[in-house]
């Protein structure tokens, strides 16, 4: 009950304070949209000098979770910008943790790609000590982090409720739904990723058939003109058309090699679970996974695409 009450007291007069956990890509620019929406940011990085770069526009650096803790004042919100697995249990529970360091009704929030069936566990275990856990599936990459992200989140509706304000402000506007559930936020992100990769993978495949036509097409007018009214009018085109801007119709100096992350495997093998059958997700992920050794123009189309949106090293490695 004492938990509940302190939460209340976030929702009636929130206080705008935040400690950001990894201030790689997403994590600064995410630090930079909430100090610019009156928020103090406190951040911590595993690179100490990371954190102390940021000092100068006004991010508060720390050096240990319980620093953090006695920086921020109760409620404590820590959003946890980390990669999935061992590295969230580390930071949570680990020697000087957060599980350490923080009190009952503070909150936590994981939002790094995890997969979602690690959620429940560690709602639990924060839950004995009255630490409200909710899991956040971000997208849009650090643009988004930085003028407005699309949130997926999941965990406790009141959890969700007392500090919707958080969410009103780095979201887009519109840009976020709760799924009630320890997981539900991860969950819809990971299907959320497993589409992308069919999305991304069909792109790939469209203008490697343009490009090798026996018409001397012009792509980024192709790219120009599917996105102006057309059915596949969208962001993704957008990006292209932004990338051959960058590197040139033959997209020189992309990497045909498309790196993969974890979620669109987790996606394949959930629907597996399930017994349904995802043979675009599943064929987009095994483009990937052997495009290191079958090089195509559509593996480029591909790399271009996660430069676009999501920063990603995609420059073709010399031999």
């Amino acid at each position: 009950m004492q938990a509940q009450r302190r939460l209340r007291l976030i929702s009636n007069g929130m206080k705008k304070e935040i400690a950001i956990v990894g201030l790689g890509k997403m994590g600064s620019a995410m630090a930079r949209r909430m100090m610019e929406k009156g928020w103090k940011v406190v951040g911590l990085d595993y690179n100490p000098d990371t954190a102390e770069k940021l000092r100068s526009e006004g991010v508060v650096p720390v050096k240990t979770y319980a620093e953090m803790a006695i920086t921020l004042t109760p409620q404590r919100i820590a959003w946890l910008l980390v990669p999935a697995g061992q590295a969230v249990d580390d930071a949570l529970f680990g020697p000087g943790g957060i599980a350490e360091s923080f009190s009952a009704g503070d909150i936590v929030i994981d939002g790094g790609n995890s997969f979602y069936k690690d959620a429940a566990p560690r709602a639990e275990k924060l839950k004995a000590k009255g630490i409200h856990f909710i899991d956040v599936g971000t997208s849009g990459g650090p643009a988004g982090a930085r003028n407005g992200a699309c949130l997926m989140i999941g965990g406790s509706k009141e959890g969700f409720e007392n500090i919707e304000e958080l969410f009103k402000d780095f979201a887009k506007e519109g840009g976020y739904q709760f799924f009630e559930g320890a997981g539900a936020g991860h969950f819809v992100k990971m299907v959320h990723n497993g589409i992308e990769y069919g999305m991304m993978q069909a792109l790939g495949e469209g203008f490697e058939i343009l490009e090798k036509s026996p018409f001397n097409i012009d792509l980024p007018r192709v790219a120009n003109i599917y996105n102006n009214g057309s059915v596949i009018d969208s962001r993704l085109v957008g990006w292209l058309e932004s990338a051959f801007k960058d590197h040139g119709p033959k997209l020189d100096g992309v990497s045909s090699t498309v790196s993969h992350t974890g979620e669109g495997e987790w996606t394949i093998k959930t629907a597996e679970e399930m017994g349904i059958k995802v043979p675009v997700i599943k064929e987009s992920f095994q483009f990937r996974v052997d495009s290191k050794e079958n090089p195509r123009y559509a593996g480029k189309v591909v790399s271009a695409l996660r430069e676009q949106f999501g920063g990603h090293d995609v420059k073709e490695k010399s031999a």
